[in-house]
């Protein structure tokens, strides 16, 4: 007779993979960080205009093509306009002559800046939401900060600073750290400026802080009447609204490529600094190059310094001025460009420079979004892109000291924060004058730079202290780039 045996089922659970759909998809990318940190800060800044911005910002981009030249000059004019492609000359000067012949107001109204307070409450929210996250309980109201009838409930949190646990033993609950942070909760008091796992922590909101309205130097700001595109040089893009793309660079009789394919709004900063035949150029941080070898399609620079401050970046400068200029490595002296490394605040050939640009590391918003390589948002440079701001200003205070009285700076990013462009020229401003007694003169691009309208889709002059910004548009998705005139006071 069969007897039948008891048993007992035991269901294991297996883990997906790393690489599942269901795994991927809860893991936050650094391009999702990215996206989320700018949905909540250029929301509140850029209001409506974000939602087209941010589509603009997540498609591809559009390109211009520079003919080389150093190549077949001709030759390569001759294919890209069969392809369609105009001159930006062309449409510079028939927008021109249009607005002339019209009679219109090319600038109308005063600039008067609206963006402080928004980025001022961006600030405070931040700080706010910080302290929540890490005070348990009762963390303090920052927005009621100015009433003199605190309730008493509500801890002091300036006073708990210098208080121990024995003047209060309140405090040691006021400072639990929230285990969602990483670290499990304090059981004995440390000081809130050392809370146990956070001594490398910086508070977001303090990024923000590096935005300064208050002026506390001389400044003025004059109209720039004076732009032209260099005879020489022929950048060639496609009208608005069309999304062809360029033919890939080919080889010219003389070895070198024949055209140089860059985002748009970065001819802007290198044509807005004007150099003159004979000047002698500093382009502070120029890799990977692009704009290096735009001012050197002019014919104009005397001397060229190119100037980067990692080893891995100067040698993609050499690298696209091997590819585009014939006999780069051997002729380098003789045609007056030089290739450096050094940081750029460190550059100390004080007043030798008649024309220097400036375009600063930044968050690279587009590339931010769309890749998740060499990403500032990356977690593990947290602290890098919280101190960007810092950075930048003190390269660009740096660079004002190395210019010339009377000559040209050109700070630019590609950057839509207010605080990484406008807050850092404000910044940079207010170190020289304190440290040296430096004065500038801010020289508005707002003239001149409208007869680009049909190419760029500019930010209205009333969000913008300083500078001009190329906004991400679909009709003409060039961009974000930001670029700032200043002319040093003798």
């Amino acid at each position: 007779m069969l007897r039948s045996r008891p048993f007992t089922l035991c269901f294991i659970r297996y883990k997906h993979s790393k690489t599942h759909w269901s795994q991927v998809r809860k893991k936050q990318f650094n391009k999702d960080r990215a996206l989320e940190n700018f949905d909540d800060f250029y929301g509140q800044v850029y209001g409506n205009r974000w939602k087209s911005i941010r589509v603009a910002l997540l498609s591809e981009h559009k390109y211009m093509a520079m003919v080389n030249q150093f190549g077949d000059t001709e030759r390569t004019i001759d294919f890209l306009q069969s392809d369609g492609a105009i001159n930006v000359r062309d449409i510079y000067g028939a927008k021109k002559q249009f607005l002339i012949d019209e009679n219109s107001d090319m600038f109308v109204g005063n600039k008067i800046f609206k963006v402080d307070h928004q980025i001022e409450g961006f600030a405070e929210k931040q700080q706010q939401q910080e302290m929540n996250r890490l005070y348990k309980e009762n963390a303090p109201d920052l927005s009621n900060t100015a009433d003199p009838e605190t309730p008493s409930s509500m801890v002091d949190y300036k006073k708990s600073l210098s208080q121990t646990m024995q003047d209060n033993t309140e405090i040691d609950f006021q400072r639990l750290i929230d285990p969602d942070l990483g670290t499990a909760g304090l059981h004995e008091f440390i000081p809130a400026t050392k809370l146990k796992g956070m001594e490398d922590f910086i508070p977001e909101s303090d990024h923000y802080k590096y935005y300064s309205n208050s002026s506390d130097f001389p400044i003025a700001i004059e109209m720039e009447n004076n732009f032209e595109i260099p005879e020489y040089l022929n950048i060639f893009t496609y009208e608005r609204g069309n999304v062809s793309e360029f033919r890939s660079p080919r080889k010219s009789s003389t070895g070198v490529l024949s055209h140089f394919l860059m985002d748009g709004a970065s001819i802007l900063p290198a044509l807005a600094l004007d150099v003159q035949p004979g000047d002698r150029v500093l382009d502070a941080c120029a890799a990977p190059g692009g704009k290096s070898l735009l001012l050197l399609q002019t014919l104009r620079p005397g001397t060229l310094v190119c100037n980067d401050v990692q080893e891995s970046r100067v040698n993609r400068i050499k690298k696209l001025m091997n590819s585009y200029i014939y006999n780069f490595g051997d002729s380098c002296k003789k045609e007056r460009c030089f290739v450096i490394q050094s940081d750029a605040r460190d550059l100390e050939d004080y007043e030798m420079y008649d024309r220097i640009l400036v375009d600063v590391p930044c968050t690279t918003d587009r590339h931010s979004v769309m890749e998740n390589d060499n990403n500032i948002f990356k977690a593990t440079r947290v602290k890098e892109r919280l101190r960007l701001p810092e950075l930048q200003a003190g390269i660009l205070a740096n660079c004002l000291k190395l210019l010339r009285p009377g000559g040209s700076l050109v700070y630019s990013t590609c950057s839509l924060s207010p605080v990484q462009n406008d807050g850092v020229v404000h910044m940079a401003l207010s170190n020289v004058y304190s440290d040296i007694g430096l004065t500038v003169t801010v020289r508005d691009l707002s003239l001149v730079m409208r007869p680009f309208s049909d190419v760029f889709k500019f930010a209205p002059p009333n969000t913008l202290k300083y500078g001009q910004l190329v906004l991400p548009f679909l009709p003409t998705n060039f961009g974000p780039m930001y670029f700032c005139k200043l002319v040093r006071n003798s």
